[in-house]
This record gives structure tokens, sequence and C-alpha cells, in this order.
């Protein structure tokens, strides 16, 4: 497939994840306000790697991506709740996000936590309520149960705690690394294990996938830590340097900015080499790894 062939799938698919995102929220019966905070965070932009990376692996694997559109947008839910959560006073305290003022900063922090319980609780409901005979009740099981995984107490908030803990010491590499796999980690591969369980992957295919993924979320942290240094607040769109205010540990401040960078191409040459090995039409896939590697926001 030909890049620009490549950029027009994930055009249309990001608008086709961005227009239904939008029908979901309206959709709700919930009260306006609430339902405003949700929009505002969900359609606020955003590079949407996660939906992406689903719909490019049920691609890859040879079927329509459209079967897995209410799972991308329940991923992307969980995720902007985590961000406005993220956001909070008594966590990370940003005033922007996206280049535009934090949920809390707009309305107000009680509304703002109810904004992400919201998001967090309505993905799931998305996925239960899924109506497509391509996806039968145990597929859609399996897919809410690995979810509550990856975004819970065994996954992302794990990870988001020892992030919290972390702050002001100083420690290992595998430590941080423990932070990353599953604060950022665990659902980027949860985005992958999905696309691959709707695409129909067989067990070797899964299993490298799941490597691949594996990689791909380190190195999506390690260009996030590079960013907080070399990045401008221009184009990331909020403020950086943040981590080094928080003291908080990062793949630079632990291995040099050099360091962090052979990191970085260590774990991208290992997922490119992870997808060759699945045996997929993964060129949509390899092209979100080059982006990862190189991106400036």
């Amino acid at each position: 497939m030909a890049q620009f062939q490549i950029e027009q799938f994930l055009n249309e698919q990001k608008q086709a994840v961005e227009a239904a995102l939008s029908r979901y929220i309206a959709r709700l019966r919930g009260p306006e306000t609430l339902k405003k905070a949700m929009a505002y965070s969900l359609e606020a932009g955003g590079k949407r790697i996660r939906p992406l990376l689903l719909l490019s692996t049920v691609q890859a694997l040879g079927q329509n991506p459209g079967i897995g559109l209410p799972v991308a947008c329940a991923i992307e839910m969980i995720h902007t709740y985590s961000l406005i959560h993220d956001d909070l006073p008594s966590m990370d305290n940003d005033d922007l996000r996206r280049g535009k003022p934090t949920n809390h900063k707009v309305f107000g922090e009680a509304m703002a936590i109810l904004a992400g319980d919201g998001l967090l609780t309505y993905a799931f409901q998305l996925i239960a309520e899924i109506n497509d005979e391509r996806v039968p009740p145990a597929i859609r099981v399996q897919l809410i149960t690995q979810l509550a995984k990856a975004a819970g107490p065994e996954g992302m908030v794990a990870g988001q705690v020892a992030d919290m803990e972390g702050e002001g010491k100083t420690l290992a590499l595998a430590e941080l690394e423990y932070i990353h796999r599953h604060k950022t980690g665990k659902m980027l591969q949860y985005s992958v294990h999905a696309g691959a369980l709707l695409g129909g992957a067989n067990a070797a295919q899964m299993q490298e996938l799941d490597a691949f993924a594996a990689h791909l979320g380190l190195a999506f942290q390690i260009r996030d830590d590079i960013l907080d240094i070399e990045g401008t607040e221009e184009k990331i769109g909020k403020r950086v340097g943040s981590d080094r205010e928080n003291n908080k540990a990062t793949y630079p401040g632990l291995l040099s900015l050099a360091g962090a960078k052979e990191k970085l191409a260590f774990h991208i040459d290992a997922a490119k080499h992870h997808l060759q090995q699945a045996g997929i039409d993964g060129a949509v896939l390899a092209y979100i790894c080059e982006l990862v590697a190189v991106r400036d926001h």
C-alpha cells in the first residue's frame, strides 16, 4: 500500500471515530452539563492513536475496520477520562490539554471528575450493546474483561499509582518500565489485541501482535518523555518540562537524552520485527510505528 493510501485510510478512520464519538454523546439522556463536559475533552482533538491501532489491526487481518468502531470509541473514551483526571489539581495540576484549557478549568473540578466517570462507564456500555453478528457474545465478554484489566488496577491505574509514588525518587530502569508498561502500554496493547480478536487472528498472530504492541507502547512513552524536553508548547498543546517540575522519573532522566533516543530506536525496531513475524498485511501498522518514533506532539 502506497503512503498516500495509508494516510488516506488513517484519515478516513479518524473521521469515522470522531463522528461516532459525537453520535454516542448526543444520544445520551443524561444532564446537559455533563454531556457538554464529556464532549469538551472527547472532541478536543488528539492523535486518536489507540482507535487507529485497533482499526488498522482489523484491516491488517483482512476484515472490515467498521466492525471495530464501537470498541475503538470505547478505548478513546477511557483514554480521555484518564487525561481529565490526570490534569486535576490533585494529580498533575495542568491548565492546558491539546492547546485548550483543561476540563476542570472550564467546568470546575467536581464536574470534571464526573465527566471522567461518565466516559469510563459509558465505554463498557458501548461494547456490551454491540449489535453485530460478526461480534458474538463470547467475543464481547472477552473485549470487556480485557479492557477492564488494561484500564483498571492491574493496568493503567496501577501505572498511574506507581508513577505518583515514584515522584521525587530515583527509580531503576525496571521500575520505570513498570510504570510505562502499565500507565501507557496496557491500553495501547489492548487496542491492538482487541483489533486482533475482532479480526480473527490465530494464536501465532496474536502472540506476535501482542509483542508488537508491547514494544510500541514503551516507544510511545519514551518519545513522550523526550518531547517533554525537546517539544514546544505550541505543538504539544500543554506545558513542556512538567515532568521535571513534578519530579517524575523519565527515560532521559535515567538514561540521558541520548540514551533515551537509543532505547526508543530499540523498541521501534523490535515492534517492526514482531509485526513482520505476524505474517499479516501490516503496512498501516508499520506506518503508525514510524509516526510514533518521530511524532512532535
